[in-house]
């Protein structure tokens, strides 16, 4: 039977500013990305967060970013290797020390925004991605999973380091011909018609592919699929997306 884990972006808020259903979405995923701070969240939402993803026996990760909280992540940056991943790893530990507190850890390493797609070709800025999680794993004696786009330069970065890596997909953004996703500036990159939302999930689920923009059939390889937190009527649309996969035939638990 096929397995697929959910994974949502959480504790995407910041102060009084709340953006994410974070105790809905935590009934319906399996893996949950914490923001971190850099692009959205503050210490106590990742706190809480922490505790109710623990509580709930959802996985913890790490949802990290470039230094943008006014750009929410979605601006890419020109950050020096070595910067990028102190600062990476700054973000994973703030984490790592909530989710212990709450009796659990982190259990992978997500980029954020305009990081993840940076990373998808850039060879600098994904080795940094991969020199904070060695880091964190010399620290720690723990070598976490890296989440991230199939046939990226991250992937091969985090598999050359000997790190377990995850491949994505994504049930509501638009795909391009060569697999990769559709920039965010451009019309039409995220899908909005849950129908189609849920269509698009079971077949890359169930038939490991997806409909390009430009009509052609692209394999999508993946491991873990992600539902944004923050579109409108998120966890309602997840909960159709679960019972979906259920009803095709997919099981749904936390990639292994």
């Amino acid at each position: 039977m096929a397995t697929i884990d959910l994974n949502a972006d959480l504790g995407e808020g910041f102060g009084r500013w709340t953006l994410t259903d974070d105790e809905a979405l935590l009934g319906v995923v399996t893996s949950a990305n914490v923001a971190c701070g850099f692009h959205a969240g503050d210490p106590s939402t990742m706190r809480r967060v922490c505790e109710l993803a623990a509580a709930r026996g959802v996985r913890i990760g790490a949802q990290v970013s470039y230094r943008d909280l006014a750009g929410f992540g979605r601006r890419s940056m020109e950050v020096p290797r070595s910067e990028l991943a102190d600062e990476i790893a700054y973000q994973l530990g703030a984490l790592d020390g909530f989710a212990r507190a709450a009796g659990a850890a982190v259990g992978y390493l997500k980029p954020h925004g305009a990081l993840y797609n940076r990373v998808v070709r850039d060879e600098q800025q994904a080795a940094a991605v991969v020199d904070a999680v060695l880091a964190y794993q010399r620290g720690s004696g723990r070598a976490l999973p890296v989440l991230g786009l199939p046939g990226s330069a991250l992937l091969a970065a985090a598999e050359a380091a000997g790190l377990p890596v995850v491949t994505e997909a994504f049930a509501d953004r638009a795909y391009t011909a060569v697999g990769t996703l559709l920039p965010r500036t451009e019309p039409g990159a995220v899908l909005h018609d849950p129908e189609l939302v849920v269509e698009r999930a079971v077949r890359i689920a169930r038939d490991g592919e997806v409909v390009a923009v430009d009509g052609s059939v692209v394999p999508v390889r993946a491991q873990s699929l992600c539902l944004h937190g923050d579109t409108p009527g998120a966890a309602a649309l997840a909960l159709r997306v679960r019972a979906a996969l259920v009803a095709a035939g997919v099981g749904v638990r936390a990639f292994g």
